[in-house]
């Protein structure tokens, strides 16, 4: 990749590259950009497309309406509380 692309690419993202940054990025992304064209020319036709490498699936469970503990037991299991809430520490000056 030449100097002028990596600034452009550099500037894109807000980064500030040193000449000798610039000079090792430089190389470093041609050799990432050699690697990658070395993928284009893998044989993927018998390979089926995905998502990622390992097979998982969601789960998900039957919404079903239940009942949940009352106000007032949810309070009285709180390591600190005043009558009506929960007490937290204080997260805004």
């Amino acid at each position: 990749m030449d100097i002028k692309n990596l600034e452009y690419i550099a500037n894109l993202s807000r980064l500030r590259l040193e000449d000798s940054e610039k000079n090792i990025f430089s190389e470093q992304l041609d050799s990432i950009f050699n690697y990658i064209s070395k993928l284009n020319n893998l044989n993927t036709d018998n390979i089926e497309p995905m998502t990622n490498g390992v097979k998982l699936s969601n789960v998900f469970r039957e919404d079903i309406k239940a009942s949940s503990i009352l106000k007032k037991q949810a309070i009285e299991n709180a390591p600190s509380k005043t009558p009506h809430f929960f007490k937290v520490p204080q997260v805004l000056d």
